[in-house]
């Protein structure tokens, strides 16, 4: 089996690329840029990487431009393309969308043009709980629910889930989408809640929480450590056969759930006494820091359960592995 990565020097990627190598025999072919968030290190510093890097291979290309022939000459047959390299940073699809909503865009159409030609199994797009706009108390969207962005970013991810509906039906693409809730982990960048929050908590900052400051309420995430991520992925690629058109009227998609609901400063306090540190906070407007800021998020993980499948880590263990992980950085 020979697995296509795009953005594997990202936080995702590399996760993902980690836990191919420690469970399977699969060879790998990763493409990275090296111009947005991608990270050397993530590649090189990790150890399945270090004993299998015989099974690697890197590719420097910067996906909003299509493949060129020596790239898929390099590249070679595929049999399973994990699409996950994109922009996924909501305020800076805020205040700067054109760039951002293009790079996403073009990414998207590209791989499938590139699948459209060498004719994987699988083409797996990966997206974001986001797509389904702000979820009310109590509610979980299931797969296939009114796709509502609120921010240029989701409708980014929304639009590469059209594109790769398109191809599957007009080009017989053998789509597979996930929709993921918030993501945490070791390596990823400091733009994100869980590093940030660790980040600020040691320089003694504060932290800026998006809610409602006269309720004193702050949003609500369902997270996600990476592992879990890379071992629903791996889960699909050997029980899940892509549904095809005409026989079906949409490929097939899964949500892929964090376990506990957390509020954001809740999240932040656990963070701080798992490190020792006093935590300084403040409760910002959500709405007038961050247009378009959906309060909650929430995917029903029923689908996915149902093929079988159980997640491998904890939300409270692999919160503080990720803690420590970090922490060491400041010692």
């Amino acid at each position: 089996m020979k697995i296509l990565i795009t953005g594997i020097s990202g936080f995702i990627g590399s996760h993902i690329m980690s836990h191919l190598l420690k469970n399977t025999d699969y060879d790998i072919v990763g493409i990275a840029s090296w111009e947005h968030k991608g990270v050397p290190s993530n590649i090189s510093d990790d150890e399945n990487y270090q004993a299998n890097m015989n099974r690697v291979k890197i590719i420097t290309h910067d996906l909003s431009a299509p493949l060129t022939p020596d790239i898929k000459e390099k590249i070679g047959e595929i049999d399973v393309i994990l699409n996950l390299a994109s922009d996924s940073h909501v305020d800076r699809s805020i205040t700067d969308p054109v760039p951002f909503v293009k790079n996403n865009i073009n990414i998207a159409l590209n791989m499938l043009e590139f699948a459209r030609e060498c004719k994987p199994k699988i083409f797996v797009q990966f997206s974001t709980d986001e797509v389904y706009g702000q979820a009310k108390k109590d509610e979980y969207h299931k797969e296939w629910d009114a796709i509502k962005p609120s921010n240029p970013y989701s409708a980014s991810k929304a639009g590469q889930e059209a594109l790769a509906n398109a191809y599957w039906r007009t080009y017989s693409v053998p789509v597979i989408i996930t929709n993921t809730m918030n993501c945490y982990g070791e390596h990823q960048d400091k733009e994100k809640f869980v590093p940030l929050c660790i980040d600020k908590i040691m320089k003694g900052e504060t932290i800026s929480i998006h809610g409602y400051p006269d309720k004193k309420e702050a949003g609500t995430r369902f997270y996600l450590h990476a592992r879990n991520i890379s071992d629903a992925i791996l889960f699909m690629i050997k029980n899940v056969k892509p549904k095809m058109y005409p026989e079906f009227d949409r490929p097939e998609r899964f949500n892929v759930v964090g376990q506990k609901e957390v509020d954001n400063l809740t999240l932040a306090k656990i963070i701080a006494d798992e490190l020792g540190k006093e935590l300084k906070y403040e409760i910002v407007s959500f709405h007038s820091t961050r247009p378009g800021h959906d309060l909650r998020y929430a995917l029903s993980g029923g689908k996915l359960e149902e093929y079988g499948y159980v997640y491998p880590v904890g939300f409270e263990e692999s919160l503080r592995k990720t803690i420590r992980w970090f922490a060491k950085k400041y010692e």
